[in-house]
């Protein structure tokens, strides 16, 4: 029987490493692919790192109640289709879901079997640092960034599963014991 997981996280955590790491070792599951209202970047394609979408299309599928989640970041939105996800699942698919925290919940509430999991920081000095040292944002948008976290970690409580990320192969191995539950 097919499951559904949701990994959700801080920015910052690695739980893109976290999850690419699994899937390398792990092929038998499948990462979903959202929908973006964003552009394309070189080397995406469509279908297969997002399914590029317009403004307009994206709010007709929220009008129309298609997504199971969706969330609005820098001026971009991004949603998961519930008949993507409940494709994949009928199919036979193990899918992981790497989405925020709020979504995570939504798609609990629409998909009680669903398992949320949550990769932490091994400490927000240690997030704080990991985030300082990709060289890729301002001050101000670590300082956002660092100041969500709080709301993440409030929602995390609803959680299934905590995993810290205090090393990546440490990380993956956890993933792997609640993944074969």
């Amino acid at each position: 029987m097919s499951k559904l997981f949701v990994i959700s996280g801080s920015s910052g955590v690695g739980k893109g490493t976290v999850i690419k790491e699994f899937l390398n070792k792990h092929p038998d599951y499948k990462l979903s692919v959202s929908c973006t209202t964003r552009n394309k970047r070189d080397g995406e394609l469509d279908g297969i790192n997002y399914f590029f979408i317009s403004d307009e299309t994206f709010s007709e599928y929220i009008a129309n109640n298609e997504f199971i989640e969706w969330a609005e970041f820098s001026g971009n939105r991004y949603g998961t289709k519930r008949d993507y996800v409940e494709k994949c699942l009928k199919n036979g698919e193990n899918l992981i879901l790497e989405i925020d925290t709020k979504g995570a919940l939504n798609v609990k509430n629409i998909l009680p079997d669903a398992t949320l999991i949550f990769i932490a920081p091994p400490s927000i000095e240690e997030l704080e640092a990991r985030l300082r040292g990709r060289h890729t944002e301002t001050e101000e948008a670590i300082s956002k960034r660092l100041a969500s976290i709080k709301l993440e970690i409030e929602n995390s409580k609803k959680f299934d599963h905590i995993i810290i990320n205090d090393t990546v192969d440490n990380a993956v191995s956890q993933l792997e014991k609640l993944m074969s539950l």
